[in-house]
């Protein structure tokens, strides 16, 4: 479930996953894993401070710098598009814990510091679709290719 979190700046996402959370924090841990769900091309440094660049669609690009790598619970990175006019103009920040469950993990998602209300759509809306990708690959299903891979920037 996604639902715009008090205050307007936030994105909250809930997903049970049917795997493990050290098979889902892998698919954060890793580069090849990580653009089996999401992205085109990046590069990845899965450490305290790291760096990352991704290509998620058409020519949209995402950086930021890796805050909290702790396996296989918890995945804190600062996250900036590079191109302007996009709707998060400036550093926000995405929090991933996994949580253990019966059957698998429960992935809890906040991306703070988002600018405006149709940012914080934008991103639930794209949140989602990622989070559902990565599910399927977590759950051993490969998810084909991302059809937003070839779309034009929001």
């Amino acid at each position: 479930m996604t639902t715009p979190a008090t205050p307007m700046d936030t994105v909250t996402l809930e997903r049970r996953i049917a795997a493990r959370p050290e098979t889902v924090f892998g698919l954060f841990s890793d580069r090849e894993k990580w653009l089996s769900w999401m992205g085109a091309d990046g590069a990845f440094s899965f450490e305290p401070g790291g760096p990352y660049r991704t290509r998620l669609t058409g020519e949209s690009v995402a950086s930021g710098r890796f805050v909290t790598v702790d396996p296989p619970e918890r995945l804190v990175f600062t996250w900036d598009w590079q191109e302007a006019g996009t709707p998060a103009a400036g550093s926000t920040t995405v929090d991933i814990t996994l949580e253990p469950t019966t059957g698998g993990t429960l992935l809890h998602l906040i991306h703070s510091g988002l600018p405006t209300a149709e940012a914080c759509e934008a991103h639930a809306e794209s949140w989602q679709h990622y989070v559902d990708r990565l599910a399927l690959r977590a759950e051993g299903t490969d998810p084909g290719p991302d059809p937003w891979t070839h779309r034009p920037p929001n």
